[in-house]
């Protein structure tokens, strides 16, 4: 365990819905300052654990503790289309008590840092896909800084795009506090972007194991190529 706060502690974790099982036994802790992916098939229940973390529903047993505040951001970017890109970042500035002046100052700090300047006053369908999903990030950022849930953020994307947003998110992380929870169901992206991988079956989803990722944190395109990179993989792929 590292020697940081924990942030995140899953203990024991099951969940059935009817006469299904989906989650069976799950346990998961992510340490502050983490960037911590979920791997497993599509439909395997991972977006069940992030349901659970943000009380949208309860588990049947186990425990789970959060040490600090939530943001979670889906797969789907979830922008209001009449609304200019900086006041859909600033909608959770405005639940916070925030006026649109306001909301709007505090977006304008972030524009630049998140990829966004000059596309601040568009309308999201002026918007790649690319691009909506860092205003997507920006506006989960806002809500927390804290603990992040991200739920497949680039899995909609064109494969080029999203190795351009891999990217990005690995320069990003790399001056932001956050501590990252992250769903996928690409190896790769799990091996490029995190510290720890915990690796889930088919439902009912079990742990099949926990891979940490000791590769250096100037991660640049060609590590996908690296011995360790492939020898990362190959361990992966051994538990799926």
């Amino acid at each position: 365990m590292s020697s940081y706060q924990n942030k995140i502690l899953l203990k024991n974790i099951s969940k059935s819905f009817d006469d299904m099982e989906i989650l069976r036994d799950i346990n998961i802790e992510v340490n502050e300052g983490e960037l911590v992916s979920i791997l497993g098939p599509s439909g395997s229940g991972k977006s069940t654990i992030f349901n659970i973390l943000t009380n949208i529903i309860n588990s049947d047993n186990g425990e789970v503790k959060i040490n600090g505040n939530l943001s979670y951001m889906y797969q789907k970017d979830m922008m209001v289309p009449w609304k200019k890109v900086i006041d859909n970042i600033g909608i959770p500035l405005i639940f916070k008590g925030k006026n649109k002046g306001e909301a709007r100052e505090e977006v304008r700090k972030h524009i630049d840092e998140f990829g966004l300047s000059g596309f601040e006053y568009k309308y999201p369908s002026q918007l790649s896909g690319g691009m909506k999903q860092r205003a997507n990030f920006l506006k989960t950022y806002l809500t927390s800084d804290d603990i992040m849930l991200l739920d497949e953020p680039f899995g909609a994307l064109d494969s080029m795009t999203r190795r351009k947003m891999q990217n990005w998110l690995l320069e990003l992380t790399k001056e932001m506090k956050s501590t990252i929870l992250f769903i996928t169901h690409d190896i790769e992206e799990a091996i490029l972007l995190s510290d720890r991988i915990y690796i889930i079956s088919e439902k009912p989803a079990i742990i099949k194991g926990e891979i940490k990722v000791n590769l250096s944190n100037d991660r640049n395109g060609n590590v996908v190529t690296s011995k360790e990179f492939i020898e990362i993989k190959k361990e992966i792929l051994s538990l799926m």
